[in-house]
């Protein structure tokens, strides 16, 4: 299982210890809990010059998860393996609704304005809202990990598809289509775009081929958006029929395949954005940092015989990862990005107009909304134990979102703080 971290009597890291040693420490008396999430632990005596291993921290970006992964190149262990959920599109579809909102508002209310179009001039290298969340959540963990321990080297995942490649699959003179690597970038994206199963029985976890909608035979194309996966079975049963014939009595399914034949490269497009302002910032940390494509990734993992998560990517990223990956039973942790609550002076209503006040105090009754708490409720209709984050009220009626979903009027008197906000939630 992963790692613990841990910290002298100076909060400087120290090397990771099996979770086994961290409770040893903490029965002991030798150490105390620092931080839940991710757990580390902080020494009560000092140590005399210990010897710290180097590690390097593996980061697999995504448009919707980053995969993020310390290891020891040395020795090939994998210490400490995460999935970070990012909330890129949640601010997009916020911004676009608040857009609406005032649009609306104007045309109704206001006078005409004539237009202004010379007064938002953007800085080189601007990103909208919605990409420079992912950049940001990355760069806070790669932050918070080399305050926890000694990273020293730094890997990305700079290229994960190629859209040039993906739109005309004829293309040549790229690099890393020779070879060994021969064809990964197309397939690992029509993997994820078809998740893992056969377009048109839906089996899983069998050999999957690339099949052709509109057969090359009858004009079709290498066009990413006019293929798919399919079973062997399927794939030979289809032949060179067209599509229509073929799903001749499956209406219903011909339509969600042609649909999801043509669906836009968004999330592509998302990563293509933000690769290089990544790069730039994470060079900024004064770190090497060492950069590999998505074929190299799925090529690394795939000899090692690593399943495909985000996180296991992540450790498999560029020509550095070590020959064997010492993770057996390693589990990872599950972070979401949340956010650090709204500006809103007040909601709006569905037209956009204000329909209740937003309180400004942020702490209520020594808590505050995105708190992972722990409430033992010992008396009323409610009686349980809670563990979740907690969104707060002036009257100290509290409501905690649990395993079981959300649980409303738990008072802050069984509350007890577990892991103060800071933007994310844990699982």
């Amino acid at each position: 299982m992963s790692k613990v971290f841990v910290l002298d009597t100076n909060k400087q890291p120290l090397n990771p210890v099996h979770p086994g040693r961290a409770r040893m420490l903490l029965s002991q008396g030798k150490a105390a809990i620092f931080r839940r999430y991710p757990f580390t632990v902080i020494l009560k005596e000092e140590v005399l010059t210990p010897k710290i291993e180097p590690l390097r921290l593996k980061i697999d970006p995504g448009a919707k998860t980053t995969g993020l992964a310390l290891v020891n190149d040395s020795t090939g262990e994998v210490v400490w393996v995460a999935e970070l959920q990012h909330r890129g599109f949640q601010i997009r579809d916020a911004l676009t609704s608040r857009r609406q909102l005032r649009r609306s508002r104007r045309n109704r209310k206001t006078r005409y304005r004539q237009p202004r179009f010379l007064n938002r001039t953007r800085p080189q290298g601007w990103l909208s809202p919605s990409l420079n969340s992912r950049v940001a959540n990355i760069l806070t963990w790669v932050k918070r990990l080399s305050s926890l321990c000694q990273v020293t080297a730094i890997s990305q995942e700079l290229v994960r598809f190629d859209t040039q490649q993906m739109q005309d699959a004829e293309i040549s003179g790229i690099g890393y289509q020779q070879g060994s690597l021969a064809g990964y970038e197309i397939r690992e994206f029509l993997l994820e775009k078809w998740n893992r199963t056969c377009a048109y029985c839906g089996a899983k976890d069998i050999k999957l081929e690339i099949d052709h909608v509109q057969p090359r035979s009858k004009g079709g194309s290498n066009r990413v958006s006019n293929l798919c996966l399919a079973c062997v079975p399927c794939n030979q049963k289809k032949g060179n029929q067209e599509i229509k014939d073929f799903l001749k009595g499956l209406p219903d399914l011909l339509k969600q395949i042609l649909g999801q034949a043509k669906r836009p490269l968004a999330d592509t497009a998302a990563v293509n954005v933000t690769r290089w302002n990544l790069y730039e910032k994470l060079k900024e940390t004064g770190l090497p940092v060492e950069v590999g494509t998505g074929g190299r990734t799925k090529y690394n993992r795939t000899i090692r015989g690593l399943e495909k998560t985000h996180y296991w990517d992540a450790a498999c990223v560029g020509a550095s990862t070590p020959e064997k990956l010492i993770a057996s039973g390693i589990k990872p942790l599950l972070i979401a990005a949340k956010g650090h609550g709204t500006r809103q002076q007040c909601r709006t209503d569905k037209f956009g107009f204000a329909v209740r006040y937003c309180c400004r105090t942020k702490f209520h009754k020594g808590f505050q909304t995105g708190d992972i708490v722990k409430a033992v409720v010992t008396s009323g209709k409610k009686i349980g134990t809670y563990f979740g984050r907690v969104a707060t009220r002036a009257t100290g009626s509290f409501n905690i979102l649990d395993k079981s979903g959300l649980v409303q009027g738990i008072s802050h008197r069984y509350c007890k703080h577990i892991h103060k906000k800071d933007g994310y939630s844990y699982a």
